[in-house]
């Protein structure tokens, strides 16, 4: 097979080769949508409908895995609210940057499963905020500031079978919380690659426990 391979690819002219390989690139970056992506300035698919700002590969995994029975819980808000709530059946988010709550609020407004909040970041509120509610959560997405702490608080508002997915994952500086929730018997499923607006690789994960709400 290795031979067969070596021989096609002699076959081919180095500019045969990089313009097979520059159009496939190209039909790949409007195919998933990050050339309106980046001409947008916001997370967007090919359709220009709204995208969480993960990678490619974790967005195709959990669509896949969202039903209309599940409850979120988001730290840090934006398009992949609008996203999640297409799927669920209702989600939480929180953010901390008044100026960016103030322009998506509009946009919340239309979800009726959406319950929007602006908490202060300084006083604690922020990160505690997942505390004040009764029920627990299926999917705690983290995703804005105070990751580590969020971390800890999102474990005593996850349901037994719940899962939590991490954004930017590949940063060392969130190193405690991944082993935090490695000792509480989480395990961890990392997707690395491109995602919308971004020219460089990085990587989303999702972290469970057996028997969760994602059937991995």
């Amino acid at each position: 097979m290795t031979k067969i391979i070596i021989k096609l690819i002699r076959s081919f002219s180095i500019s045969n080769l990089f313009f097979s390989f520059s159009t496939l690139s190209r039909a790949y970056l409007k195919e998933s949508g990050w050339l309106l992506s980046v001409k947008k300035g916001i997370p967007v698919d090919r359709d220009g409908v709204e995208l969480p700002w993960f990678t490619y590969c974790s967005i195709e995994f959990i669509s896949e895995k969202l039903n209309s029975t599940l409850s979120v819980f988001e730290y840090g808000s934006g398009n992949s609210t609008l996203w999640f709530s297409r799927s669920v059946d209702e989600i939480i988010s929180v953010e901390h940057d008044l100026g960016w709550h103030s322009k998506m609020a509009e946009k919340m407004k239309l979800k009726t499963n959406v319950n929007y909040f602006f908490r202060d970041l300084e006083s604690g509120e922020y990160e505690k905020e997942i505390l004040n509610y009764k029920e627990k959560f299926d999917v705690v997405i983290i995703d804005g500031r105070q990751r580590i702490q969020c971390t800890f608080n999102s474990i005593d508002a996850l349901k037994a079978d719940g899962v939590i997915i991490f954004d930017n994952s590949d940063r060392d500086s969130y190193d405690e919380a991944y082993s935090f929730l490695g000792s509480k018997g989480f395990k961890r499923i990392n997707f690395w690659g491109l995602g919308p607006i971004n020219s460089y690789s990085w990587c989303t994960s999702v972290f469970y426990r057996e028997k969760n709400c994602f059937n991995i």
